[in-house]
């Protein structure tokens, strides 16, 4: 999903293994899998006030939209769903009771989210009581024990393993110190296998008080810039979403390298693409008799005998001074190659000389590695501090990879910034800003315009205060993209019509014509001509001649006042006047002009008038 870059580009599949064996590269093997584990006692299904959807409705809402995020950005991931705390058993083996595993560890699909829907509302908590059940008692160490059968079942390999519990009772077993210590031995023997427990913990009346079990349960921080299990519970659907989102999404680098400071001094980094572009997903080519996902494989043959070319039989040329010059895979590598992977530092300037139009492409963001270099998250934050509180930013050669060309980046420094539930909105780190070379600035011939009157810009700048709203990207979503997953979701789960959806990329014509009132009215008279007519630019058609008269009448003369002339002076409109008004004028106050061209006229007035 990422938008790459020319320069990030390979010419062919052979030059990307050598940019992944470089050792600048770091390359993520294994699929992501996530388990919910969901409290369902009777507490999870009391509504709030107002009417508000209890936490276990809000918890399956939080559910369905992971499904549907996991279906669209990565559908190979493993995704279960557990129940504990009810009246049925069914889990593998049925070795524990009160735990319901209602989805096993499996890739999600459409008929999952159809039974995470059946769950949502009064209907879901319906549901459950009827089929599965609500127990008081439970133990949440059975649960534990359970889910990691589910990863010791799975022959595939994972990448990152991270279980997450609903809940909104901070004393699961009453206070129960068998239940309660089996339960944090469990918890640990997950940990030890790279399991990360993380705690969605509920709004409860009297507060959730989580010192009093879960804070032992639930895995450290994964890095410094997180501060590990929020204290303040969720109370709303919104604030839930968030942190699961935050949660459930891997961090992975696109690459880790060394930043030099100097000789000697290294620190080492990772590289993260805080922003990509989303692309509707590539069509997939598959069988029409099986169904069956068709693979291409491509093979190189010789042209004149025809036989089969090994990758070590080909050559690669270029023809200089009319001469073709043969080179091995090796040489090219060679030419390509401008010195090892990493960050160069140059030197600091000052924030004012980073410039808007500098910027060419998506920026970067590094984050310190500890595990790579000892003392680069201290050296880091140092560097950080400093040259947030001096207002600098660091110049640096940046090369990704082996083979790709140096460029020049700013290392623009960000400080940790934190929102009311102490939620982190933006980590600390350096944004990687990428500028460009002299040869990329360019010199526009720009045809001359005519320039705005003061009053026209004056006018305008109440115009724009008056449109003035604060643009947040994250407010408009893309509506072809959004159509395009709304068709098929509704195709994959057998609706009857595709869920409509709002385009926000429209104007509000309605409030915009409210909030402007006259103003645009004024606009059009300062800036368009008295006969212009927006809906139609063709102009007027000349009036025939009288047949009776032989010719059209002599238009009267068009008397006008001195305070007339002097107010169209002032509002900057005596050029939306007509050549003959104008000449009429000049006779009328005595300017005396050669010329005839309506420029020529409407300066005479002006002279003639600031001098009286």
């Amino acid at each position: 999903m990422a938008e790459w870059n020319a320069y990030y580009q390979k010419e062919d599949d052979d030059e990307q293994e050598e940019g992944d064996e470089s050792g600048g590269e770091y390359k993520v093997t294994g699929r992501d899998s996530l388990v919910f584990l969901v409290d369902a006692s009777k507490e999870m299904f009391v509504k709030g006030e107002d009417g508000e959807p209890s936490n276990f409705d809000m918890t399956m809402q939080c559910v369905r939209s992971v499904y549907s995020s996991k279906i669209i950005s990565s559908y190979q991931d493993l995704v279960a769903l557990v129940f504990y705390g009810t009246e049925q058993s069914k889990n593998p083996r049925n070795s524990f009771k009160n735990v319901y595993v209602y989805h096993d560890l499996e890739e999600p699909g459409a008929k999952r989210v159809q039974e995470v829907d059946a769950l949502r509302g009064s209907k879901g908590a319906q549901f459950v009581e009827e089929n599965l059940g609500i127990r008081g008692e439970t133990s949440l160490g059975d649960a534990l024990w359970c889910c990691s059968n589910l990863y010791s079942d799975i022959k595939l390999r994972l990448s990152h393993k991270r279980l997450m519990i609903f809940t909104c009772r901070d004393e699961p077993h009453g206070g129960d110190t068998t239940k309660n210590r089996q339960a944090r031995t469990k918890a640990s023997d997950l940990k030890e296998t790279g399991v990360v427990i993380d705690l969605m913990h509920q709004m409860k009346p009297g507060g959730f008080d989580v010192s009093l079990f879960f804070c032992d349960v639930v895995s450290p921080p994964e890095d410094e810039s997180e501060l590990g299990m929020q204290l303040e519970p969720c109370s709303k659907l919104e604030d839930l979403q968030k942190r699961v989102r935050a949660k459930e999404q891997k961090k992975r680098a696109m690459c880790r390298l060394n930043l030099c400071l100097g000789e000697g001094m290294n620190v080492a980094v990772a590289v993260y693409a805080t922003v990509a572009t989303a692309h509707k997903p590539y069509p997939v080519k598959l069988y029409r008799e099986t169904n069956e996902q068709v693979r291409s494989k491509t093979r190189t043959f010789h042209t004149q005998t025809g036989s089969l070319l090994l990758p070590s039989e080909m050559k690669k040329s270029q023809v200089y001074g009319n001469k073709q010059i043969v080179m091995e895979k090796e040489e090219v590598d060679t030419l390509k190659q401008f010195d090892d992977p990493g960050l160069v530092l140059f030197g600091f300037k000052p924030m004012e000389k980073l410039k808007l139009h500098h910027h060419i492409q998506p920026s970067r963001f590094i984050y310190p590695e500890e595990g790579q270099v000892t003392g680069s998250a201290c050296l880091f934050t140092a560097l950080l501090k400093r040259c947030s509180e001096r207002n600098l930013f660091a110049l640096c050669r940046y090369i990704r990879i082996r083979n790709s060309p140096p460029v020049f980046v700013a290392l623009v420094p960000q400080r940790e910034e934190m929102d009311e539930g102490q939620n982190q909105v933006s980590p600390p780190g350096f944004n990687v800003i990428f500028l460009p070379f002299a040869d990329d600035f360019r010199t526009l011939n720009t045809p001359e315009c005519p320039s705005a009157s003061d009053i026209q810009v004056h006018k305008m700048k109440e115009v724009v205060s008056k449109l003035r709203f604060k643009y947040r990207s994250e407010s408009f979503e893309n509506p072809v993209l959004q159509q395009h997953y709304r068709n098929l979701e509704a195709l994959a789960l057998d609706m009857v019509a595709p869920d409509s959806i709002e385009d926000f990329t429209m104007p509000k014509a309605e409030q915009m014509d409210k909030r402007l009132g006259p103003l645009a009215q004024e606009v059009k008279d300062l800036v368009y001509p008295a006969y212009y007519n927006p809906e139609n630019t063709k102009p007027a058609a000349k009036r025939k001649t009288d047949d009776a008269g032989g010719g059209a009448e002599k238009k009267a003369k068009v008397e006008m006042s001195a305070d007339s002339l002097k107010a169209h002076i002032v509002n900057g409109t005596l050029a939306k006047l007509t050549v003959p008004v104008l000449k009429d004028a000049c006779k009328q106050f005595g300017v005396k002009t050669t010329g005839t061209k309506k420029q020529e006229l409407v300066d005479a007035i002006i002279d003639q008038m600031a001098g009286k």
